[in-house]
């Protein structure tokens, strides 16, 4: 089906997951895998995209049918040679044959790509499945099942009702941190992830890697969480009415601190050494660089972020571990009868793939966390000038970290310097994203940073 290309590119070009937004596509199929269904072929296609500065490659499933899909208006991608061709997650007979190519962990052979399911537990038989809608990068399905095993740490006897699989559109070389942390997290009995079912991965000829082939992570399966919150609306509705929320937040604190401690016996921890400490540091340096280029109202404070940074390049520093890597309150969910639940282990988009897998310091985590709730004062601010919910976020930073303290047993108030660092390094982030997206919230990142300026000062004195 590598013939199919050019009737892809005009509907690629429409998908939120395609990632050259403004450009036509300049594709062409480097590969592909398939199955028969009952009354369709599954042909999933890897497309690599040369219309912008870099080439991208993207997994494409595309069900073929000769008669049309009943309902599958909004997946129909076009028809060629009197076939009807649909968006693979949206069709059942691609929705099913993933799921069951990772939970009987099989392996399919097809032209210039192979790909393997890797089972963790069965999630049972499919009664029907729908597609999530509102992602970006990523297409999710979601499955109506029974008999599924009970996915560990769970607390519950009975297994999942829904289960969730991830296709990842954008293909990486390397291992998908979402995958393996939360994989990790469930082998340990964490029951502060979605209990992992299993996972396909890929390889794929890659004429850019000296080894000419690359290998990743396709898709992944885990529970999916009914009735549950959403962390940021929850702190969002709770400040706006003046409600105390210290209780939750050192709830989430704790919550944080299990998951860190649980990813550090699963998966390790090393030492932090002045190469190490040096490549973080290039890496923040590297950002506020940036920051001061493209943002008037951080140029200012270039020189006292440096010093911030000299500061703790000569203090010792915790032991490196996997970490979340883009922890915030979009990332949390209130799940009834079970507490905190963290989602969406992928680590900053931004970065690649080999590097959000790299061992870190977990205060990079609690750093993201403080600025999340920063930014619940600052929004409803924004949003209604009057509002000053500057008390509330600091009392649910405050509490935060009261729980993370008592969970884990590490007072990071003893490293303010560095954690200080890592919260001046997610704020310039965060003020390059809304200089180039938002400008008109600026003002919340740059607070945030005269803030910890001012506050680290004595301590980069002399």
């Amino acid at each position: 089906m590598s013939d199919v290309a050019p009737s892809l590119a005009g509907w690629m070009a429409r998908q939120r997951w395609y990632a050259t937004k403004g450009s036509t596509p300049d594709i062409r199929v480097i590969g592909s895998y398939e199955w028969a269904a009952d009354d369709a072929v599954v042909v999933t296609l890897f497309v690599i995209d040369e219309s912008g500065p870099a080439p991208v490659l993207y997994q494409v499933p595309v069900v073929a049918r000769h008669a049309p899909l009943p309902g599958g208006d909004r997946a129909f991608i076009g028809s060629h040679d009197g076939v009807y061709l649909y968006d693979g997650p949206h069709d059942p007979a691609y929705a099913e044959g993933l799921l069951a190519l990772m939970s009987d962990a099989r392996q399919v052979a097809g032209s210039d790509v192979t790909v393997e399911g890797h089972a963790l537990r069965s999630p049972g038989r499919v009664l029907r499945s729908r597609v999530l809608s509102g992602e970006q990068s990523n297409t999710s399905i979601i499955y109506d099942v029974e008999g599924a095993d009970a996915a560990t740490g769970t607390g519950a006897g009975a297994g999942a009702d829904h289960v969730i699989v991830k296709v990842f559109r954008v293909l990486h070389h390397g291992d998908n941190p979402d995958v393996t942390s939360q994989a990790a997290l469930s082998r340990g009995g964490s029951s502060r992830v979605p209990g992992s079912y299993g996972f396909l991965t890929g390889e794929w000829g890659d004429t850019g890697r000296a080894e000419g082939t690359a290998r990743g992570h396709l898709a992944f399966a885990q529970e999916f969480l009914t009735g549950a919150e959403d962390a940021w609306r929850v702190a969002l509705e709770a400040a706006a009415a003046g409600e105390d929320f210290t209780d939750r937040a050192r709830e989430l604190g704790a919550a944080t601190a299990e998951v860190h401690a649980t990813l550090a016996a699963e998966l390790g921890t090393v030492e932090a050494g002045p190469d190490e400490v040096a490549a973080a540091l290039v890496s923040m340096r590297r950002r506020i660089a940036t920051a001061a280029r493209e943002v008037p109202e951080i140029a200012p404070f270039e020189e006292a972020v440096g010093r911030v940074y000299d500061v703790v390049a000569d203090r010792p520093w915790p032991a490196l571990q996997r970490v979340h890597g883009d922890l915030h309150l979009g990332q949390a969910l209130a799940v009834p009868d079970r507490g905190w639940v963290l989602l969406d282990f992928e680590g900053e988009p931004l970065r690649p793939m080999p590097e959000r897998s790299r061992a870190d310091v977990t205060l990079r985590d609690v750093a993201g966390m403080l600025r999340s709730f920063d930014y619940v004062a600052g929004s409803l601010e924004h949003r209604t000038p009057s509002v000053d919910a500057h008390a509330w976020a600091s009392a649910a930073r405050r509490a935060f970290v009261d729980g993370y303290v008592a969970a884990s047993g590490v007072d990071v108030r003893a490293e303010r310097a560095l954690l200080d660092a890592f919260e001046i390094d997610k704020a310039v982030y965060e003020a390059i994203y809304e200089s180039r997206n938002r400008p008109d919230w600026i003002g919340i990142p740059v607070t945030a940073v005269e803030r910890l300026v001012a506050r680290s000062a004595p301590a980069t004195a002399g």
